[in-house]
């Protein structure tokens, strides 16, 4: 089995190099994997629950992905048994014209974890590398300079107690269609669908070359990049609930001490 290590982003990485069908995690049946999953959901819970009541540190999930890599279906099994007032989720669409009359980090502050949460970013402050990018809204100077101040902005969240965890859920072009016409094709999941997915999938080669440079600019000792093979939903949700699980483990969150007013005390 292959480590996390293989699929940390470090130097010379390119994009191209790393197979969206590999499934290093996975092991056993499909029952055992789905059994491994729940139990991690559910110690995601417990490491969540010690982090919320320590209140001194907080963790940042982003998740970043073309149209169907699968963010909604990560967030939806990965944290199926957590707590729900210790996790917050904040999706980032189109800026708005609010947003869009201010620099790019404006919208992010807004919805970083306060202490002792995890928050989960369905999509983040890289949409402002990748559409730009692609659709030649900036040029290159521009763009060097949005990597310098995303490294900066979360160097400047991890000095003050946020972990941050980034996974890149990696699809191919064959499985990204086959999900897409899944979309079309079954009334239930028509919401899902819009035409302009198929004006993105047109430039599907460019926003791959868009993700890997973004994802090496911007991979760092204190806020490094995961590539998430994601082809196999199964193998991303198991992959993405180890890492979160490891980080939390490492972290080692601790209730606060047990007050001594209360020893003794007696509810009647």
């Amino acid at each position: 089995m292959k480590s996390f290590k293989t699929y940390r982003v470090g130097d010379n990485f390119k994009l191209a190099d790393i197979d969206p069908g590999d499934t290093p995690f996975l092991a056993g049946s499909d029952d055992a994997q789905k059994k491994e999953l729940d139990a991690l959901a559910v110690q995601l819970d417990v490491l969540q629950n010690l982090l919320h009541a320590e209140g001194r540190r907080k963790v940042l999930l982003v998740l970043q992905g073309t149209d169907t890599s699968g963010k909604d279906g990560t967030i939806r099994w990965v944290f199926s048994r957590t707590t729900p007032l210790g996790v917050r989720v904040a999706a980032f669409k189109a800026p708005t014209d609010e947003e869009k009359a201010r620099d790019f980090l404006w919208r992010c502050h807004a919805v970083v974890p306060r202490n002792g949460e995890l928050a989960v970013w369905n999509r983040s402050h890289y949409e402002d590398v990748l559409v730009p990018v692609v659709e030649a809204w900036i040029d290159k100077d521009v763009t060097r300079k949005r990597y310098a101040q995303i490294n900066d902005f979360e160097r400047l969240l991890t000095e003050n107690g946020t972990v941050i965890v980034k996974c890149m859920l990696h699809i191919g072009k064959e499985e990204q269609r086959v999900r897409l016409q899944s979309r079309v094709d079954t009334p239930g999941k028509q919401w899902k669908f819009s035409p302009d997915d198929l004006i993105v999938r047109e430039k599907w080669s460019a926003y791959q070359r868009a993700y890997s440079r973004a994802l090496a600019a911007t991979s760092t000792g204190y806020a490094p990049w995961y590539v998430v093979p994601a082809n196999s939903k199964l193998h991303r949700n198991l992959m993405i609930a180890r890492l979160l699980v490891k980080t939390l483990t490492q972290m080692n969150p601790t209730a606060p001490p047990a007050n001594p007013a209360l020893k003794g005390l007696v509810v009647k």
